[in-house]
């Protein structure tokens, strides 16, 4: 059964102002998001750098909000390369991605990234070609190599979605490591400097287990180090920290973590630690706020038909899980007809798209609940809206509002 989810003030007093053909809307809570990535922040050690990895939500006034917070943005296209590089014409870019277009590099070494998180050797040696082919002189471009490393089983079982650890398209298998380190300081490649390791392994982990594989990932890298007798300034142990839909309130135990990370980097004096979340700094801060078309009955279960849908909230769609939600009751009804409504018990919330996969949360526990009645769908600040099929049936799109008190946007 669903669980239900709580609303802030802000996103309550919006959620119910909002006439119902401006609905649905996402309701992003800045004031929420500044004090989430304030503790974040606050939690995290000297020499452990926080990015924020820009596709979860990049929404500008997102970005903006995490500003004063983080020490940088990852991108991941050429696309978001150059909406984050507008948006912050002098914040630090981290480039990553598989499948990176000579078109794309350019861009990149045209606005200044200043890190390359490479993926093969293919990609190592395109890089290198068009930065020679640039002959600026003297400037020597930053890479990190990202590396699909060994990951333990439990916590390969843990993760809701691996990058590493198992055959997967991201990152140079570890077998090619050594030969990538040779290329980088035998004066192949003169115009490329090997920063340190990238390696993003694994999503949906607690924080035992992502320092478990943030101390993997660093004693894998200080043995490749001295293997090479180079010395690895920075290793990047990717994002991935748990958020749990089927508990809202829960959050990745920061606390914890960050320290963990101090006594990491305590043991590795010189070394920077850099960290790239994007789900667990901004799904807290979104919500998705709908009103009820219809409430009918079929084989025993009653079924609610929201405005919009999994076109617009993907995320239970693709991860197969119910989304957490509030329902907020509407007295006023400005019809003749009477009102449909649940006298069933536990209630599916459905989008209004012609396929049975359009269901928000199963089972809310909502009896009584009835058209015009609006629902809020919390969680949905990251991986929402930007990753939706937007377009199926042409539906029209949701209103965006970002909420901070007398400035709201």
């Amino acid at each position: 059964m669903t669980t239900p989810a709580a609303l802030t003030p802000l996103v309550r007093d919006r959620a119910l102002a909002l006439p119902a053909d401006e609905l649905p809307a996402y309701l992003y809570d800045l004031v929420a998001l500044r004090e989430h990535a304030a503790f974040v922040r606050s939690a995290l050690p000297e020499r452990v750098e926080l990015y924020y990895a820009a596709k979860a939500n990049p929404e500008a006034e997102i970005l903006t909000a995490l500003a004063p917070y983080v020490d940088g943005y990852e991108v991941s296209s050429g696309g978001e390369l150059a909406h984050v590089r507008t948006a912050f014409p002098g914040r630090p870019l981290a480039f990553g991605g598989p499948g990176k277009t000579p078109a794309e590099i350019e861009s990149a070494l045209r606005l200044g990234v200043e890190r390359f998180h490479v993926e093969s050797a293919y990609e190592l040696r395109m890089l290198a070609a068009l930065v020679a082919s640039r002959s600026t002189s003297g400037t020597r471009v930053r890479v990190l190599l990202r590396l699909n490393l060994p990951l333990a089983e439990e916590s390969l079982e843990a993760s809701a979605l691996a990058m590493g650890g198992r055959p997967t398209p991201f990152g140079l298998d570890p077998s090619q490591a050594d030969d990538m380190v040779r290329l980088l300081t035998d004066g192949t490649y003169p115009q490329l400097e090997l920063r340190g390791i990238h390696a993003h392994l694994a999503s949906g982990l607690a924080a035992p287990e992502q320092l478990a594989v943030a101390e993997s990932i660093v004693t894998w890298a200080s043995k490749l180090a001295a293997r090479h007798g180079v010395s690895l300034r920075e290793v990047n142990v990717g994002g991935g920290m748990t958020v749990d839909y089927a508990r809202p309130d829960a959050r990745f135990d920061w606390a914890a973590y960050g320290a963990g990370l101090a006594r990491l980097t305590a043991a590795h004096p010189g070394l920077l630690l850099r960290i790239e979340p994007g789900r667990a700094l901004t799904a807290y801060c979104g919500w998705y706020a709908t009103e009820v078309l219809d409430v009918k009955h079929s084989h025993g279960e009653d079924f609610a038909i929201v405005r919009g849908g999994t076109h617009h909230l993907r995320t239970p769609a693709t991860k197969g899980h119910d989304q957490p939600c509030a329902v907020l009751p509407v007295d006023a009804w400005p019809h003749p007809w009477p009102r449909s409504t649940s006298r069933h018990g536990p209630v599916t919330l459905a989008g209004q798209l012609c396929t049975p996969k359009d269901v928000l949360a199963r089972r809310v526990p909502a009896e009584g609940l009835r058209a015009g009645d609006r629902v809020v769908f919390a969680l949905a600040g990251a991986y929402a809206w930007n990753i939706s099929h937007h377009d199926f049936l042409m539906h029209p799109r949701p209103g965006f509002h970002f909420l901070a008190g007398d400035e709201d946007a």
